[in-house]
């Protein structure tokens, strides 16, 4: 427990001084970098929820990420264009209104698709939940008012007052590390609560459940939409972290993305998938320096994480009481 207090402490020194020590060394692109890792961090970490607790295989997890970056983007457009959405709802780049919108819409999405995938099981549910995702990523394709396939560039980055400007690497790097760091411990408290045990005994033995009379579709479901709602926060980092945002972003290929992010670093273990999303993306940085073809490296690595550390790089170490 002291170990672990101590390594925690050092890591969160570590992420503090990172910053500082990059404009120090004349090295200002690694905060950039370590901004995406902490966006994709917050979405692998909301996959976990579903994936590591409740055994939820869901092959649409990038929909409910790119859900959350259209709401940001297609207010930030409104706003520049001085037009109104839909002929009566005002464009707005404010950060307290799109950001939590961003969460409502993804939410209310993935209560849609949970409401529906969840009845079912195993591999009907990944197909539910990936004809779903590619529903609303070709939907986004059709919009061509807001880019279409071409995806639509944010005109300008969140604003919440004149203290926070993200407009700043620095200043969006420790928002996105509070963000992530509020998103870990509320899903910690989630997860040790009784609503994450029942989680975890559904993912067991749902029938089990049942038969002692615990309502484990209202759970499930509720589970589903909370990681959407995260998930559509994670999208609003990310629309603004790139200035962008594009139905590639929903595209199946992303979740699958994420939920290698998530076996990589450890499933069911809240921290694991944000590992798992830094070694992803860290090698994605470096390979990719080498060819395009990069994701043939990740292949073996893959296989020798699944056959040698089955709870992953999080669980390898703190196997070995690293962490």
């Amino acid at each position: 427990m002291v170990r672990n207090r101590i390594l925690g402490t050092l890591l969160a020194i570590a992420l503090l001084a990172l910053p500082p020590v990059a404009q120090a060394l004349g090295e200002p692109f690694y905060i950039g970098i370590a901004s995406r890792m902490l966006v994709f961090a917050l979405a692998a970490m909301s996959l976990d929820l579903i994936l590591g607790y409740g055994g939820m295989v869901c092959f649409g997890h990038a929909a409910f990420i790119g859900i959350g970056a259209y709401v940001v983007g297609i207010l930030g457009h409104h706003a520049a264009e001085e037009t109104l959405l839909l002929g009566f709802i005002p464009g707005t780049s404010s950060g307290w209104i799109t950001w939590p919108l961003a969460m409502l819409c993804a939410g209310i999405f993935a209560f849609l698709v949970g409401a529906v995938s969840i009845r079912t099981q195993g591999l009907y549910f990944i197909m539910i939940t990936l004809a779903f995702a590619q529903m609303a990523y070709f939907f986004f394709v059709t919009l061509k008012g807001y880019g279409g396939d071409d995806g639509l560039r944010l005109p300008q980055r969140s604003q919440f007052s004149d203290l926070i400007s993200l407009r700043d690497k620095t200043t969006f790097y420790y928002v996105a590390l509070g963000v992530l760091t509020a998103v870990y411990l509320l899903l910690l408290r989630v997860t040790r609560s009784r609503f994450g045990m029942v989680l975890r005994g559904a993912k067991e033995n749902e029938r089990r459940m049942l038969h002692i009379g615990v309502p484990t579709y209202r759970y499930r479901l509720a589970a589903f939409t909370i990681a959407g709602a995260l998930a559509g926060l994670a999208g609003a980092l990310m629309a603004n972290q790139a200035n962008f945002v594009s139905p590639a972003m929903m595209h199946w290929t992303r979740s699958g993305e994420l939920i290698v992010m998530v076996i990589l670093g450890g499933v069911g273990s809240l921290l694991g998938p944000a590992i798992g999303a830094v070694a992803f993306l860290s090698l994605e940085e470096v390979l990719s320096a080498y060819t395009e073809h990069w994701q043939i490296a990740l292949g073996p690595l893959l296989l020798a994480v699944i056959y040698f550390a089955r709870r992953g790089i999080y669980g390898a170490l703190v196997t070995r009481r690293v962490l």
